[in-house]
């Protein structure tokens, strides 16, 4: 995963149809314990094709879509103890097991700095 949804989502589902993974979903069909919309870390892409993530240009709430660590294999450990206290839910498959990064990595902005993914930087629009 490399967006996140904060707890300033006003749940308007702009996002959802924006993105071109099907990696967001409403809050009502959230798979963890939130009110808010969740982006699918296993398949987030991060957009990383376009100039900012579509689901940022789509949001109208400043600061509600934030930066997230790679979806990639130096970062499994993160998404596996955000899965196991869920934080993030996980797609399991059926012969590969939990989806992690170790598994199925996922493209990324290497621009954008590890200590903004740490801190959950708003992405800027």
């Amino acid at each position: 995963m490399a967006v996140k949804i904060t707890d300033l989502c006003i749940n308007c589902d702009s996002c959802i149809d924006e993105c071109p993974a099907t990696a967001i979903v409403s809050a009502g069909d959230s798979p963890i314990n939130g009110d808010v919309t969740y982006v699918k870390p296993e398949k987030c892409i991060e957009c990383a094709d376009s100039t900012m993530p579509k689901c940022s240009d789509a949001c109208p709430t400043e600061g509600a879509i934030v930066w997230d660590m790679p979806y990639t294999e130096d970062f499994n450990d993160y998404f596996v103890k955000g899965h196991e206290s869920g934080e993030y839910n996980i797609r399991e498959h059926k012969k590969n097991g939990i989806m992690y990064p170790s598994i199925s990595p996922k493209p990324y902005r290497e621009a954008i700095a590890i200590s903004d993914r740490q801190a959950h930087v708003a992405i800027a629009g």
